[in-house]
């Protein structure tokens, strides 16, 4: 994103307020427009036409305004929107949040320049996102499947292992039957060094490194530089997916930082607040973001993304999770209660949803079993963790021997199922799991499984009751 040769130079500096430069008597200026502003001692720092009325500019400064002394400072405008130099040369680069390269390699040689904000996808175009994704991981491949073109995020909290998961799914995740695995373009957002450190430490153990791309804006970083990172990110993602028809796995983290930096922007452009201080377009901006995941009809390539964000509090009603619950087809919910047992990954299954789950599990994708094993499993773990609220105000003395088998079968399958620790399971090995965690259970008490199922299943052997 060099600067062109431009001749309209303007020191019309009027007031600077956190990270917005306010210019006036400016012309032929457009929105969005990128703004190269030059400091009085001679640093450059970028912006980006934020807001227009009249011949008066609001700039947002991506560096800050800090040290900037409006009077003597210098701004001169491209005449373009953000864009990005993209290519296959990204793979095994790290850039900055504005696609700069700080991993002390060449310069990237690009193959396109292409505008942050991407082209929408013509409605018609899209294909509906249908072939499984094997993470390796139980709690989703069985129960919460993940499809190739979804937008799953995962909901956590503080102190939670949000990353780690997100780091174990883009080194083990592969699309069944398909030797290719994803390449893997990760975007900080606000996150710290220790945090960056994992995830790059967790992709080169992995062997991922090389086939990633990672987009630092770490919480040193601008806040405003947040607003653009994820953004640079999604870019290289569709022309990796749909140029080069790779499949993409993008993750996001932390998108709670990213909505922190748009209230920054909005309060300091004294915006009227909407729920909790957040702006009232919040809502629209967060779906220009997740709306890039998915797979167009005659693309073998995709974007599938993977959206990490904390909810404060552990409220889940909090306007960031309950904005992104509307736009996202899903989520994953981690547990306080699940982590503080030691359960490895703490995912509670029975608030975790995937809506896309039925289009990308069954014949010929997983097993023709997968849905039915997967509602029992819901129906027994639900029915246990009643049971567990009950003994809390009655006791265990007050339940039956049944009600003992559930609430045996819930600490069982939170230990066994769930908690699988770092290991990979195929979805082979989750569903046979789960066969061995219901064979306790008489055929007739396993009301949502068919009975012509049950009938395969004992035809091919009596399932383990051990």
């Amino acid at each position: 994103m060099s600067p062109s040769l431009l001749t309209v130079l303007y020191r019309t500096g009027r007031f600077a307020a956190g990270p917005l430069l306010i210019f006036e008597r400016v012309k032929d200026v457009g929105l969005g427009e990128i703004a190269f502003i030059t400091a009085p001692d001679g640093q450059e720092r970028l912006g980006q036409v934020l807001e227009l009325d009249g011949e008066r500019a609001v700039i947002q400064v991506f560096e800050g305004v800090a040290g900037l002394d409006v009077d003597r400072t210098l701004t001169r405008f491209s005449g373009r929107g953000a864009r990005i130099g993209v290519g296959l040369g990204m793979l095994g680069r790290i850039f900055d949040g504005s696609g700069h390269p700080i991993d002390g390699g060449p310069p990237l040689v690009p193959e396109a320049m292409l505008d942050v904000n991407g082209l929408p996808i013509n409605p018609y175009a899209r294909a509906h996102p249908s072939d499984f994704i094997q993470t390796g991981i139980s709690a989703i491949d069985g129960l919460n499947t993940l499809v190739r073109g979804q937008k799953l995020p995962i909901f956590s909290g503080f102190g939670l292992p949000a990353n780690e998961l997100a780091a174990q799914i883009a080194a083990q995740a592969q699309v069944k039957n398909e030797s290719s695995d994803f390449v893997v373009i990760f975007a900080a957002l606000g996150i710290t060094h220790r945090e960056a450190s994992f995830f790059r430490r967790s992709l080169e153990a992995s062997g991922a490194l090389s086939h990633a791309v990672l987009f630092l804006n770490l919480a040193d970083d601008p806040a405003v530089e947040r607003l653009l990172t994820p953004r640079a990110a999604l870019t290289a993602a569709e022309f990796l997916a749909f140029e080069h028809d790779l499949h993409v796995l993008v993750i996001l983290t932390d998108m709670t930082n990213y909505c922190e930096a748009l209230r920054e922007v909005a309060t300091a452009r004294e915006e009227v607040p909407g729920r909790r201080g957040y702006p009232g377009y919040m809502y629209t901006d967060l779906a220009t973001l997740y709306e890039r995941a998915g797979r167009i009809r005659g693309r073998s390539g995709s974007i599938t993304q993977l959206i990490i964000l904390t909810m404060p509090d552990d409220d889940i009603t909090h306007p960031i999770p309950d904005l992104t619950g509307y736009i996202t087809e899903g989520q994953i919910v981690l547990s306080r209660e699940l982590h503080r047992k030691g359960v490895y990954p703490p995912i509670d299954v029975l608030p975790s949803l995937s809506r896309l789950m039925n289009a990308g599990i069954g014949p010929g994708k997983t097993r023709e079993d997968h849905r039915a094993v997967a509602d029992q499993l819901y129906a027994f773990y639900a029915r246990g963790r009643d049971l567990r609220r009950l003994v809390a105000i009655i006791g265990e003395g007050g339940l039956t021997k049944e009600d003992r088998r559930f609430l045996d079968f819930a600490n069982i399958f939170e230990l066994r199922f769930i908690g699988q620790g770092h290991s990979k399971r195929t979805i082979e090995e989750t569903l046979e799991l789960a066969w061995k965690l219901l064979a306790p259970f008489d055929p007739d008490e396993l009301t949502r499984i068919p009975r012509k199922l049950l009938a395969k299943r004992h035809a091919q052997g009596e399932p383990d009751r051990g």
